[in-house]
């Protein structure tokens, strides 16, 4: 590491001499852009003796000033004060070179002979050691990278070689063949006689105006070609990307072609699902149209799970218009209070299958569909299925299997179940679980007509089956179970022929409640049966033989409206 300012003398080295870092030009001052320590923060050493030139440097002056300025501020404060620094540096060294090229010197520019030593100076510098002037070997004087090279007179200054290390931070010119197009050769595929010539511009003159076009061209417009095919694909998928996300969706026109198609809707889909299911279909081009034109309807979220007809390559807003048409549904719709043998028939009917299909899969396949326990292995049980085919809207197609549809019927069914809490509500009534409670519901489905018939018909049963009953000693003699029993729906059942049959079925000859359910009971006769009138009811008549039911408490009452029955001609 260099030592800035020490030399033989024996004066003290202090900022404050008036001759303190004025060398002058006779040979003894340091090179310009000499930075002390390479460019590097300096700690403060013991002074050493200077030797002074005989000129006055306001410039090295001012430079030592800033520089023992410097050296006073805090260690935390230097990148601020360097990066001050080497601009006053480059300040400095412009207007010392300015000045220098100014001064007049003994000997003149052209004598090649330096100018005259101050009076008691050494021919030997005083920056340690090292010789002065432009002749002799310095330093490195190239140390930072705010150095400069030592001035020349005008006109002799040499032609700098390139070199790496000058400056690194200064941009280069591409000189590069496949950028530039220039490989040194002539019009001939000669080269130039002097490569670096050529590079500083001093070369020969090419021998035409006219260039041959080189392979270095045709590279050029491959990677053109190869750019501009890249930005057409781009284009093209951007276009792709701004139609799917800011452009109107795709859409068929008109009402679709005679071509029709059975589409299933799913329980819970959304807009975006039957977008898709329909655009599968081919009943709209895109689901992105259908969803459009259903949010632009004010039904159009309405549209229910189900089995629609429809026409292909419809328009979004006519399919949306046809859905909400009941007409246009096709599901599997299941009354309240069928039985299993006609549901099965229906089933097959939508299927397309063989009568009876259906129903010898539901005996095969029972124990697989979904029973919960409780309504399992029930003795003298005709149809293990027997309310739950819960009634419903079913989407069923061709195609389906009848177990598959079969699945989706008992799973509504416990649904519905669990909804009602029936083995809790079936406790609080008195019977000995759910099981019980979802065949007397079965009963009140089939004997009542409506809300009020349901609740009543639900005490007439509770009302039956108390042991101190003494009308019907806990007989409940409903017609709907012999029915039942014997695959009918006529009510024309004689005395003789109910008397004789001693089937679990048949309330007139077995107390309580049959061994299971006659039918599908609906959500409202399964609150009827845990919310029953209590008024006393025992007995009760259609006495239209058909949807009037009226109600008795004594036996009495019960034949006046059997009476009444008989006169309608139903007997």
């Amino acid at each position: 590491m260099t030592e800035y300012g020490r030399g033989p003398g024996s004066e003290p080295w202090h900022p404050e001499d008036p001759l303190y870092g004025d060398q002058g030009w006779g040979g003894q001052q340091a090179a310009a852009g000499d930075t002390p320590y390479g460019g590097q923060p300096q700690q403060q050493y013991p002074q050493q003796p200077q030797q002074y030139g005989t000129q006055h440097d306001p410039y090295q002056q001012q430079y030592n000033q800033q520089q023992q300025q410097q050296y006073d501020q805090q260690q935390q404060q230097y990148n601020q004060q360097q990066r001050q620094y080497n601009q006053q540096q480059r300040q400095y060294n412009q207007q010392q070179q300015q000045q220098y090229n100014q001064q007049q010197y003994d000997g003149g520019w052209d004598t090649g002979q330096q100018a005259a030593m101050p009076y008691g100076a050494s021919p030997a510098g005083t920056y340690g050691g090292r010789q002065a002037g432009y002749g002799a070997q310095n330093g490195d004087y190239y140390a930072t990278p705010e150095a400069y090279p030592p001035p020349q007179p005008p006109g002799r200054r040499p032609e700098p070689e390139p070199t790496t290390d000058w400056d690194a931070e200064a941009p280069q010119e591409e000189t590069h063949p496949f950028f530039t197009g220039d490989d040194g050769r002539d019009d001939d595929g000669e080269y130039d006689d002097d490569p670096r010539e050529a590079r500083r511009g001093g070369g020969r003159e090419r021998r035409g105006k006219t260039k041959k076009k080189s392979k270095n061209g045709c590279a050029c417009l491959v990677v053109a070609l190869v750019l501009a095919g890249g930005l057409g694909g781009v284009g093209y998928f951007g276009y792709q990307f701004w139609q799917g996300q800011f452009g109107a969706p795709e859409d068929y026109k008109g009402t679709g072609i005679a071509t029709t198609i059975e589409v299933v809707i799913p329980k819970g889909a959304g807009l975006g699902e039957i977008g898709a299911i329909l655009k599968e279909a081919g009943v709209v081009k895109s689901s992105g149209a259908f969803v459009s034109a259903a949010n632009d309807d004010p039904k159009g979220k309405s549209i229910q799970a189900g089995v629609y007809i429809l026409k292909k390559e419809q328009s979004a807003a006519s399919a949306v218009e046809t859905m909400l048409n009941p007409a246009s549904r096709n599901n599997l719709i299941i009354s309240e209070g069928k039985r299993n043998a006609l549901v099965y028939e229906q089933i097959d009917n939508r299927l397309g299958l063989k009568v009876g299909t259906t129903n010898s899969v539901a005996k095969k396949e029972a124990k697989n569909l979904g029973l919960p326990e409780w309504a399992t292995s029930h003795p003298d049980v005709k149809d293990p299925l027997e309310g739950f085919l819960f009634p419903a809207s079913y989407p069923v197609a061709k195609g389906d299997k009848p177990e598959a549809v079969l699945k989706k019927m008992v799973a509504r069914a416990n649904q519905e179940y669990k909804k009602a809490d029936l083995e809790t509500k079936a406790k609080g009534m008195g019977l000995e679980g759910p099981w019980e409670l979802l065949t007397l519901a079965s009963l009140v489905q089939v004997e009542g007509k409506t809300d009020d018939d349901f609740r009543k018909m639900s005490e007439v049963v509770y009302n039956r089956l108390k042991p101190t009953n003494t009308e019907t000693n806990q007989l409940l003699q409903f017609d709907s179970a012999f029915n039942y029993l014997m695959g009918r729906s006529e009510i024309d059942i004689s005395e003789k022929e109910i008397n004789s049959n001693q089937d679990p079925y048949n309330t007139y000859t077995q107390k309580g409640l049959p061994p299971g359910p006659i039918s599908n009971p609906g959500n409202e006769a399964l609150a009827a049966a845990v919310n029953p009138t209590k008024d006393g009811w025992i007995y009760f008549v259609a006495t239209d033989g058909k949807n009037k039911t009226e109600f008795a408490k004594t036996h009495d009452d019960f034949l006046k409206l059997k009476e009444k029955f008989d006169k309608s001609g139903r007997n």
